[in-house]
């Protein structure tokens, strides 16, 4: 699935706070992924589809340093992601084995991906950071992925973070983390999100000139009138 310019541009200026409240409205509550801190402070807010990645707890046979040149590792599955994805990485939430390096995350910034998104940490933090690849997780350690995790393949439904995400899902990242956006519940996150934006500006500014919260917000049948004939 690709974004349309006009659907990224739209998202761009939506909050993952106000996303996550459209969706609730809808009835969707667990949509934020849990851990997804943003590496840097003050990352800009990203928008992708999500392109999945899934780990499971280390096995002896299998999580070992030849894993590596497997035709199933996270080296091959870089060179299948397309250009303005979000890599989304389920890692269960391991916090003591790092998931990708600063090889790996250079690799990506190469071939075009918008973000990585992991429950999980990363290692050569300095490296990372270098890369300029925009990282959302949970920290990060110095150990390799085979010292806690085995890496089992991409572009099927993971969990991350505590969400469901399958491929292409729209990803929404911010300061506040990130959250999935269904890829059927995309049109009416477009509809609403910027209008629950403008509502929540004015509220902002009736606030700031002195009003009290009680029949603002939410808002009673007169200021619900007042904030209608504010748009005319």
């Amino acid at each position: 699935m690709s974004l349309s310019p006009e659907a990224i541009a739209t998202l761009s200026g939506v909050s993952t706070a106000t996303i996550t409240t459209v969706l609730l409205k809808k009835g969707l509550r667990n949509v934020w992924m849990r851990g997804t801190k943003p590496l840097r402070p003050g990352q800009p807010r990203l928008v992708g589809p999500a392109f999945t990645l899934r780990f499971v707890p280390a096995r002896e046979d299998l999580a070992t340093p030849e894993s590596w040149s497997s035709p199933i590792s996270t080296r091959t599955a870089i060179e299948a992601m397309p250009k303005g994805c979000i890599a989304v990485v389920d890692a269960m939430g391991v916090a003591d084995a790092g998931i990708f390096g600063d090889i790996l995350c250079a690799r990506m910034v190469k071939r075009g991906v918008a973000a990585l998104i992991t429950d999980g940490v990363v290692r050569d933090v300095e490296g990372v950071l270098g890369t300029n690849l925009p990282v959302w997780c949970d920290g990060f350690a110095a150990p390799p992925s085979v010292a806690g995790l085995t890496f089992v393949g991409w572009g099927e439904p993971i969990g991350c973070g505590g969400v469901a995400v399958f491929p292409n899902d729209i990803v929404v990242a911010d300061q506040d983390g990130a959250v999935l956006i269904p890829q059927a519940s995309l049109d009416h996150v477009l509809a609403e999100g910027p209008e629950q934006e403008r509502m929540e500006a004015w509220i902002v500014n009736e606030v700031n000139n002195g009003a009290a919260l009680p029949g603002l917000y939410p808002m009673n049948a007169d200021t619900k009138a007042r904030y209608a004939a504010s748009k005319k």
